[in-house]
């Protein structure tokens, strides 16, 4: 079992490592944040919320990522606060497959929150075939 910790006193806690290459701990022990931020399912939409680069998982992935980081950043934040991302799918093989989209911001970051892939039929919009929910806190 591995743990760390980090200079912001976070202690990571891994009992296996086949998580590592997707960027995420099974779980993190945090100091309690002063400020904490719930960030709603963000999708491969534009600003207007239409749908964008349906039938390509990668470009879904990278797209949704980019909103979230959008978001920390507007509440002073990056990926590294990110203490839970939940990936929600209508296609886990494909999601698997494209996840170096997120893994690379990710490790951009040097961020490896706890997340959970979860498959589901269906997303709010058509198109949309991945949704990322998060929460941070600093």
């Amino acid at each position: 079992m591995t743990t760390t910790t980090s200079p912001a006193v976070t202690r990571r806690i891994n009992p296996t490592t086949w998580n590592a290459p997707f960027r995420f701990d099974h779980a993190q022990l945090r100091p309690a944040p002063s400020r904490i931020l719930s960030i709603a399912g963000q999708a491969s939409v534009d600003a207007d919320g239409n749908v964008l680069h349906e039938g390509d998982m990668s470009a879904q992935i990278s797209l949704a990522m980019h909103n979230i980081e959008e978001i920390l950043e507007s509440a002073g934040m990056t990926l590294a606060d990110v203490h839970m991302l939940t990936v929600y799918t209508t296609d886990v093989p494909a999601t698997l497959a494209a996840y170096s989209a997120l893994t690379e911001r990710l490790e951009a970051a040097d961020a490896t929150p706890p997340a959970a892939l979860v498959g589901v039929t269906a997303l709010a919009l058509p198109g949309l075939a991945v949704e990322i929910a998060a929460q941070a806190g600093r």
